[in-house]
């Protein structure tokens, strides 16, 4: 039993192609020419939807180069570099315990010679990525990851899998790049104003001491309006303190319905694959659309 994450990161091709196989089946069954046209048909639809979504895959990976992350820019790109745990941050996967950046994992239970998911689970902890030039940290909530590391262990009744990657192997991200903070960080100073006189209100003691000048006990109108021009200034040094430190350069899940993939490959592995199963999609629909035609000739 296999869960949908795992099918969407085989980008369900094998299953495709099984579903293929039992459609022609039906159609062999059926043994008529309305059987065989609806066979074809479903063939051909499902294969032209598994061609798209390689395509798609092949053409993000080949059209984005792999930046450097020390001169990334910000937006939709790919980089590559060995997997690193942020300082102070540690991982371990819940079925083996092993050191790891990220896990997914499924434990099921065998019953009447099927086997049923009793739990599952997945990861969401930041990890970071180093090339050489810099590291930036990947958030993978959202994402389409492939892994060649999985392990299966067996106890009694209860299968457990897992999946993993691991610091120091070499990781690929293709996702969107921004910083966070630094001189990209987005501030808002009116809401920080108003924010800052609002704790000054609540400390009314401190509040009088500070701005009232004529000791009257009461903050007047002028007074107030002193406490806020401090007010305004001490946001804008609080603002330029941030703009003044590195911002935290993260690559996460772009909009606009992007691809947002994270594997332990290399990015021409990855654009071979996807090229050879869209090519492979491609002539099952034209083997399709061969058929279709045929059978509307011996009409």
């Amino acid at each position: 039993m296999r869960t949908w994450e795992e099918w969407r990161h085989d980008y369900a091709n094998l299953a495709l192609g099984g579903g293929n196989l039992a459609i022609l089946l039906l159609g062999f069954h059926l043994a008529s020419r309305s059987g065989w046209q609806l066979a074809l048909a479903l063939t051909g639809a499902t294969s032209f939807l598994a061609w798209l979504a390689n395509l798609r895959r092949h053409r993000a990976i080949a059209d984005n180069a792999t930046a450097r992350i020390a001169s990334a820019p910000q937006g939709y790109i790919e980089i590559s570099g060995y997997g690193r745990q942020p300082p102070g941050e540690r991982l371990l996967s819940p079925v083996h315990q092993l050191p790891c950046l990220w896990y997914r994992y499924i434990i099921e239970r065998k019953r009447n010679d099927r086997w049923e998911r009793e739990e599952s689970g997945m990861s969401d902890d930041t990890f970071g990525v180093d090339d050489g030039s810099g590291m930036m940290l990947v958030d993978p909530e959202g994402a389409e990851i492939i892994t060649s590391r999985k392990q299966v262990s067996r106890t009694g009744e209860y299968r457990k899998t897992e999946w993993t990657l691991i610091e120091g192997e070499m990781i690929y991200v293709l996702g969107e790049h921004v910083t966070l903070g630094g001189a990209n960080a987005v501030l808002d100073k009116r809401a920080d104003l108003a924010a800052l006189l609002t704790e000054w209100k609540r400390d009314k003691a401190t509040l009088r001491a500070r701005f009232d000048a004529n000791g009257d006990g009461e903050i007047s109108l002028d007074e107030w309006e002193h406490a806020r021009a401090e007010a305004a200034k001490e946001v804008e040094r609080e603002h330029l303190e941030i703009r003044l430190k590195d911002g935290v350069h993260l690559m996460r899940k772009p909009g606009q319905g992007r691809l947002f993939l994270i594997a332990n490959k290399q990015a021409s592995a990855l654009e071979r694959r996807y090229l050879l199963w869209s090519w492979t999609h491609l002539l099952l629909l034209l083997g399709a659309a061969a058929g279709l035609s045929w059978l509307g000739g011996t009409a």
